[in-house]
Parts: C-alpha cells; structure tokens; sequence
C-alpha cells in the first residue's frame, strides 16, 4: 500500500510539473513573422521569452510567395504579427481579419535598405526589440538588453567583413547587380554601374543596354540575386567575360546560413572567392 501510495504522489508530482511547464510555455509571447530576417531578430532578442513562427520560407521571394490557407491560420494564435512595411499588400487587411484573432497585433517594421548590410540589420534589431518591449512590458529589460549585446555583435561583425572585403580589393570593384543586392554591395564597397530586375523583366534590349553599360564601365563582377533568379545575370556575366556570384537575402536560404551573421558572412565569402578567382 504504501509503495502504490508513494507512486501516486510521485505521478501526481510529474502531471504539476507539467502543467507548471505547459502554463509557463503559454505565457510566452507568441509571434508570427514575415521573413526569415525578422523571424531571426525576434528569436535572439527574444530568447525563451518568444514563441516564433515564420510564414514566408528563406529560400523564396516574399513579394511573389503564394499564400495558403495554413500559411494564414499561423495567425489565429498569434499576439505579434511582425513584417516589413512591403508586405503591406499581401498581408491585407481582410486576410488578417479573416482568422478571427482579436488579440493579434500586426506591426510593419520600418526600416529601409538591405537588411543584411550591417547598419540596416543593427537598426533593425533595435526597431523590433522595441515592439516587443512594448507588447510584452513585464520583459522589457531582458529584450533591451539583448538587443545592445545584438547590435554590438552586428557591429563587430560589419567592421570584420569589411576587412576581408578590403584584403580581398573589392573597394571599388565596378559591379552590375541584382536591384534588390544593391544596397549590400555599396555597403561592401562596390561601385555599383548598373542593376536588373527579375527575369522576366530582362528583355533582350534590356540585357543589351547592360552589356553596352558594363562595357564601357569595366564592369568585373555580376551578382544576382537568389531570391528573384539565381540565374538571371548569367547571359551578362558571359557576355562581359565578368565574374558572377549569387547572394542571398535572407537567413536559411543556403545551408548552415540559419542566423543573418552566418547568412552575412557567407555572402562575403562569396564575394571574395569570386574576385579571387577572376
């Protein structure tokens, strides 16, 4: 009796301790995020105080993703919809409001420029520690510090990368680039001579008036863009006779990239190697 006694109380003390952990679980502030940048941000100044969800998959272009209904219903738990100020057309109003969530809060960030030049990325971490400081007041110390200690790494790692990029001479290297790299690369120090868009917008006489431009320019480097065509700068690489390289945009896109300082990092690799072997 008392052997079935103290394994009763033992199992009774296993289910409170599960439920202590499952109502502590739902106290966490729960986000759902437009990109993987934002998704990245929110985990590390968040930390165990956030529960993340992302809808639109890195290796994707978020301006021409294709909702889906379980894409949406991510939302339907949600306290925090964080996305960039562009997604604005997507994300409407009436899709938002069709998951019947009064609790949810949908909040643009607004911060301009490429995400992964470090200046942009440093404020763009500050901007969202500051939403959710607001959401969820109780942990505002605890997200206002991690984002200093985030911003500072953002920092350093910016000053790393330049000097790999100046040991490797991109300093005014003259590029044709993807227009979504573009603010990467003046970043990098690259002179940027001319940009394309999407593939389908590289008509022939478009393509022409690259070539023409890079030409006259001495244009060395083509850097497409992954997200909107990995391949899109090929036929004007060729034609220059010019090195290309393809960079990300986002966190995840390429393998062990899950983090923008891995992403950021990798993208400079690239840039080097490319010059390097050219």
């Amino acid at each position: 009796m008392k052997k079935r006694l103290t394994a009763v109380i033992a199992l009774l003390m296993v289910l409170v301790l599960i439920a202590g952990c499952a109502a502590k679980e739902s106290n966490k502030l729960k986000v759902v995020t437009g990109t993987s940048l934002i998704d990245n941000i929110v985990q590390e100044v968040g930390g165990d105080k956030v529960e993340v969800v992302n809808i639109i998959p890195p290796g994707s272009c978020p301006g021409h993703f294709d909702l889906k209904p379980d894409d949406v219903q991510k939302l339907a738990t949600a306290h925090l919809f964080l996305l960039h100020t562009w997604q604005g057309e997507m994300f409407t109003r009436d899709l938002i409001d069709s998951v019947h969530n009064e609790q949810l809060a949908v909040m643009p960030v607004d911060v301009a420029g490429n995400w992964m030049a470090p200046p942009v990325q440093k404020e763009a971490v500050q901007k969202i520690a500051a939403v959710l400081a607001e959401k969820d007041p109780a942990n505002k110390t605890y997200y206002e510090q991690n984002a200093a200690r985030i911003a500072a790494n953002v920092e350093a790692k910016g000053k790393e990368l330049l000097g790999k990029l100046n040991a490797a001479s991109a300093a005014n290297v003259k590029v044709i680039c993807a227009d979504m790299q573009q603010g990467f690369l003046k970043w990098a120090g690259f002179d940027v001579v001319a940009t394309y868009g999407r593939p389908e917008e590289l008509t022939p006489q478009v393509m022409q008036n690259l070539v023409v431009q890079g030409r006259q320019a001495g244009v060395k480097l083509v850097v497409d863009n992954l997200q909107s065509g990995p391949e899109t700068g090929a036929g004007i690489a060729r034609e220059l006779g010019a090195a290309r390289v393809t960079l990300s945009n986002f966190p995840g896109a390429f393998p062990q990239t899950d983090t923008w300082s891995s992403a950021v990092e990798k993208n400079v690799d690239l840039l080097v190697s490319a010059l390097k072997g050219h």
